[in-house]
């Protein structure tokens, strides 16, 4: 990958070289090569660790600041794999983007199954479930990372969500 080399301390070690002593400046960023694929997050860095940023920028290492800031943390989950890996044979878990849609729902409801979501990633439920549908065939929710859904759908399911 390219960037920086770092050593097993990694980019917190490289950012503790001086102290902070001044407040935190926010720093806004999109993860992800497309609009639909990332959630836009706010970062909150101490002046200093901010101008170490700042410096690889301009020193050619990264593109942006928000390139740094996806890279450290892709290194992080990379550096983290065996943890993510556990939990989920642990707790199935569905990786990636997760769309449910009214034809879906509607099969689990027939069927008088409800279903256990736990989407890792970006779950969607699509713009055509109505908010009865999704109370009636959705037992629990659990998403780490975004769910997309209507605002009635979600205070549908406001009481099921993990």
């Amino acid at each position: 990958m390219d960037g920086v080399a770092m050593d097993g301390a990694g980019i917190g070690a490289m950012m503790d070289v001086m102290p902070e002593t001044r407040p935190q400046t926010p720093i806004t960023m999109r993860f992800g090569p497309r609009p639909a694929d990332h959630e836009k997050i706010t970062v909150n860095l101490g002046f200093v660790d901010l101008g170490h940023v700042d410096l690889l920028v301009s020193e050619g290492v990264y593109a942006n600041r928000s390139d740094f800031i996806r890279t450290a943390v892709r290194n992080q989950i990379e550096r983290h794999a065996d943890i993510t890996r556990q939990s989920v044979a642990r707790k199935p878990i569905e990786v990636g983007l997760r769309r449910y849609g009214r034809t879906e729902l509607e099969a689990a409801r027939a069927a008088g199954a409800r279903l256990d979501i736990r989407v890792l990633g970006l779950a969607v439920i699509a713009d055509d479930v109505p908010p009865d549908l999704a109370s009636t065939a959705i037992a629990s929710i659990e998403v780490l990372g975004s769910l997309q859904a209507s605002p009635a759908v979600k205070r549908a399911l406001a009481d099921r969500l993990l």
